[in-house]
């Protein structure tokens, strides 16, 4: 997003990030010099700090990407992401209200929200019934956007953006997860070494995944209608992970029809001759699985004229090439 809007703005981006002993900036290093770019400490889960950045700062725009994101951890620290992911969102409302309400609000939701979906695919009417904790975090936020814009007139907004990858996705998603393995078991090979298969849970889970820089255009114009409404963001196609896998082999060199699913459940594997590429291990399983989220996005691309530029083919090679050349 501060790429996208240092290339087709005029704004100073002010990016806060938590404070943390070791610093993780890496998807941000080749932003750190620019003059209009300036990172600040910002912890969005204390509420004085978020109050004073915000009467500080006085922003024009408010596009909170900041929360604990790995739906796997939820059920581990639920409280934690209940904070991060709702109250943070409670606090940067309030705080726009009285300091800055003409500053435009944007909330990152997240297609979990559908959780145990009652139909295919989800729109923005679609019921809202969470499966993690991570869900049903979101699904408060949502409900607090919608609130304090119904009840302040802020302009504010919470897009629902199905599954977004790409190359600076966190290594413990599962799709860059198989990329980043794809890449290590395919130089280990060429270096005649021995490696270990890439460890998953649920195969056929069932996902629309996009490009993350295709949503970041979406949701700029979300923020700059008339009127604040609510949007889902997604590709509109429905791909397994068992599918990601066997694309992101096949683009590395090993190809589908040299490979094939051996066993079953918790014992099935993906062999490449003797080579098992791919094993199944039970911890990766999730105690409330959501099988499948599709959305729809039409709204969207009639309303903001907005659609994805990258299809599911060109992610997954984008990010097995960018994995490989690192």
């Amino acid at each position: 997003m501060a790429d996208y809007l240092l290339n087709n703005t005029d704004h100073l981006i002010v990016a806060g990030a938590r404070r943390l002993s070791v610093k993780n900036h890496k998807n941000i290093e080749h932003l750190i010099e620019n003059p209009r770019f300036k990172l600040i400490d910002l912890d969005v889960a204390d509420q004085l700090n978020v109050y004073d950045t915000i009467h500080k700062e006085q922003p024009d725009y408010f596009i909170n990407f900041a929360a604990n994101s790995f739906v796997g951890s939820s059920w581990t620290m639920p409280v934690n992401h209940m904070e991060t992911n709702a109250m943070a969102v409670l606090y940067q409302l309030e705080a726009i209200n009285k300091c800055q309400p003409k500053c435009r609000y944007y909330n990152a939701g997240s297609s979990e929200q559908f959780g145990n979906v009652n139909y295919a695919p989800q729109d923005i009417g679609h019921p809202f019934k969470p499966r993690s904790p991570y869900g049903a975090a979101k699904c408060s936020a949502h409900h607090l956007v919608k609130v304090w814009r119904e009840s302040f007139g802020l302009y504010a907004v919470q897009g629902i953006l199905f599954n977004h990858e790409g190359v600076r996705r966190g290594e413990e998603f599962v799709t860059r997860k198989i990329t980043k393995a794809v890449a290590r078991i395919t130089n280990e090979i060429l270096d005649l070494k021995d490696f270990k298969p890439l460890e998953l849970g649920n195969l056929d889970a069932k996902r629309d995944w996009s490009d993350a820089e295709d949503f970041i255009e979406g949701i700029w114009l979300m923020l700059n209608q008339e009127s604040p409404k609510d949007y889902v963001l997604s590709s509109n196609e429905m791909h397994s992970i068992r599918e990601f896998v066997e694309e992101a082999f096949n683009f590395a060199g090993f190809a589908t029809d040299q490979c094939e699913w051996k066993g079953c459940g918790i014992y099935e594997k993906y062999m490449h001759g003797d080579n098992t590429l791919v094993q199944i291990n039970p911890k990766f399983y999730r105690p409330a699985e959501v099988e499948l989220l599709l959305g729809d996005s039409t709204p969207a691309r009639e309303e903001l004229g907005w659609k994805p530029k990258t299809n599911f083919l060109e992610l997954v090679r984008k990010m097995v090439r960018n994995d490989i050349k690192q």
